[in-house]
C-alpha cells in the first residue's frame, strides 16, 4: 500500500515538474520571439534621416556646385546608411525651384538645403508649409522657425588673394570677374581689393560682369576684356574655369575660385580661394539626429577651416609675399584682424567705416557699395 501511493506521488510530482517545464519552455519561447518582433520594429522605425541638396547648376562646373557637392560626399562617407541623401541639378533661381522644394518636402526629407542665393523667396515659402521639415539656405538672410541659413566667408580668403596679387602684379592692374551684383559679391570684390592696396596702395581693380553665375563664354570674355586693360592678375566670382583657363593661355595670373582649379592654369594659378562645405554640412546633420538644430545663422570662416587661400604657387608668389600671407590668416583666425575693419573710404573718397569701427554681420549681409580703388560700378 505505502509502495503504491508512493509511486503515485512520484508520478505526480514528475507530471508537475514537465507541466512546469513546459510552462517555462513556452513562456521563454514567446518571449523570444516578442524580443526578435520588438527588436525588428526598432530596426524598421530607424530609418536613414533624408537630407535633399537642390543645385544651381552640377558638380561638373568645378566651381561653386562642384565645392557643394565635395562637402555632400564627405557627409556620405561619415554617417553612411544612417542618411539618404538626393541631389537636384540645375534647378533654375525662379518660381520654378519652388516646385522642386515642395515635392523634396512632400518626400518625407527631414532636411531640404538650397544651395545658391536665388532660391531664398521660393525655398522659405515651402518651408512654411511643412513645419516639421529642417529647410537650410546657403548664402542668404532670412529666417523662419524652421528655416535658417548658412555661409562661408569668402571675403576672408578674397582678402588673402588680394593680399598676394598685391605683391606680384607688375601693372598695379588687377581684373574681377564679376557674376550677379548680390553682397555677396560685392564683399569679395571689397576684400579683394582692399588686400592688394594694403601692401601695394597703387593697385587699382577693375570689374566686369557677366550677370550669371555660370557662362563659360562671357567668362572668358571678361577676362579677356580685362587684360586688354592691363590687368596681370584675375579672380573671379564665377563658377565655370573660364577665367583661369583664359589666364593660362594670356600668360598672366590668376585664382583659383570655390575650388583648386590648379589643373586648368598650372603655371597661371597663384593660389585657390577653396570652401569646404563638408565642415558645414556634418555639423548640420549632427545637430538635426541629435535633435538640437535651430535656426540660428551659421557664417564660418577660416577659424573653422570651413574657407581658406590653399595652393599657393611658390614659384611665383614671392616669399616676403608667402611670409605676410601666413601672418595675415593667422591674424584673421585669432581675431586681431578683421578685413572689414576701419578706417575704409568708399570710391568717392567718404569714410563708410571710422578708424575703430567695423561692419557688422548684418552690414556685410546687405553691402552694396565699392571702396577705394574699385574701378567700376553696380548694375542697376
Amino acid at each position: 500500500m505505502k509502495t503504491t501511493l508512493a509511486r503515485a506521488l512520484h508520478r505526480s510530482l514528475r507530471i508537475k515538474t514537465a507541466r512546469t517545464a513546459l510552462v517555462a519552455a513556452c513562456t521563454a519561447t514567446i518571449g523570444l520571439s516578442l524580443g526578435f518582433a520588438a527588436t525588428a520594429a526598432s530596426a524598421a522605425t530607424a530609418q536613414p534621416v533624408g537630407i535633399a541638396f537642390v543645385y544651381l547648376g552640377n558638380p561638373g562646373d568645378a566651381g561653386w556646385t562642384y565645392a557643394h557637392e565635395q562637402g555632400v560626399k564627405e557627409v556620405e562617407a561619415k554617417f553612411g546608411d544612417k542618411i539618404k541623401v538626393t541631389r537636384i541639378e540645375n534647378v533654375p533661381e525662379s518660381a520654378d525651384s519652388e516646385r522642386v522644394f515642395r515635392d523634396l518636402a512632400s518626400k518625407g526629407n527631414k532636411i531640404v538645403v538650397g544651395s545658391s542665393f536665388g532660391f531664398q523667396d521660393f525655398e522659405l515659402k515651402v518651408a512654411k508649409d511643412f513645419p516639421d521639415t529642417v529647410f537650410e539656405h546657403a548664402t542668404g538672410y532670412k529666417k523662419a522657425a524652421n528655416f535658417a541659413t548658412y555661409d562661408v566667408r569668402t571675403y576672408q580668403s578674397a582678402y588673402l588673394a588680394g593680399l598676394v596679387a598685391g605683391y606680384t602684379t607688375k601693372s598695379d592692374t588687377l581684373g574681377f570677374v564679376g557674376s550677379v551684383p548680390v553682397p555677396e559679391v560685392v564683399r569679395n570684390i571689397n576684400a579683394f581689393t582692399m588686400g592688394a592696396r594694403s601692401v601695394n596702395p597703387k593697385v587699382r581693380v577693375k570689374v566686369v560682369w557677366i550677370n550669371s553665375w555660370f557662362d563659360p563664354g562671357r567668362e572668358k570674355q571678361a577676362a579677356e576684356t580685362l587684360i586688354g586693360q592691363g590687368a596681370d592678375v584675375l579672380i573671379q566670382n564665377t563658377d565655370s574655369t573660364a577665367t583661369m583657363q583664359t589666364a593660362e593661355q594670356k600668360k598672366v595670373h590668376a585664382f583659383g575660385w570655390d575650388s583648386n582649379m590648379k589643373k586648368f592654369g598650372p603655371n597661371a594659378q597663384l593660389g585657390a580661394c577653396v570652401s569646404n562645405w563638408g565642415v558645414y554640412y556634418t555639423y548640420l546633420v549632427q545637430q538635426v539626429m541629435a535633435g538640437t538644430w535651430n535656426n540660428a545663422p551659421v557664417w564660418w570662416g577660416l577659424k573653422e577651416k570651413a574657407i581658406d587661400l590653399a595652393d599657393i604657387n611658390t614659384e611665383a608668389v614671392s616669399p616676403t609675399a608667402q611670409k605676410a600671407l601666413s601672418q595675415k590668416r593667422d591674424d584673421i583666425v585669432s581675431g586681431k584682424f578683421n578685413p572689414f575693419a576701419g578706417p575704409i573710404v568708399d570710391q568717392s573718397g567718404a569714410v563708410k567705416v571710422a578708424a575703430g569701427k567695423s561692419l557688422s554681420d548684418a552690414e556685410l549681409l546687405r553691402l552694396n557699395w565699392f571702396v577705394q580703388g574699385v574701378d567700376g560700378s553696380l548694375p542697376k
